[in-house]
């Protein structure tokens, strides 16, 4: 599973699309290529962005969710969270600047 986490945050447009999930949660396909493009200049086909996040869903990170017959897509920050406290040390002591 950390693998898959990894292998999801190596490209730039998926790290895109979780920008923009943790700007605005609960988004359809349709506003995802929307705010790529409006936002970020990229031109890419639906199909494109549909395997970015079947690759985010499948590390966790993405959570789809359907309502009738839309499907939108949340957030899951807690893989991300998994990947961070297992390096931190409980213990060491906390840096003063």
């Amino acid at each position: 599973m950390t693998q898959d986490v990894f292998k999801a945050l190596a490209d730039p447009t998926r790290r895109r699309i979780l920008d923009e999930l943790a700007e605005r949660d609960g988004q359809s396909l349709f506003e995802i290529c929307a705010r790529l493009t409006t936002k970020h200049g990229l031109g890419l086909s639906r199909q494109a962005v549909s395997q970015h996040l079947a690759v985010l869903e499948s590390a966790g990170l993405v959570i789809p969710r359907r309502e009738g017959r839309y499907k939108f897509h949340d957030l899951d920050t807690e893989p991300l969270e998994r990947i961070v406290t297992r390096w931190l040390r409980p213990d060491a002591p906390e840096s003063t600047p």
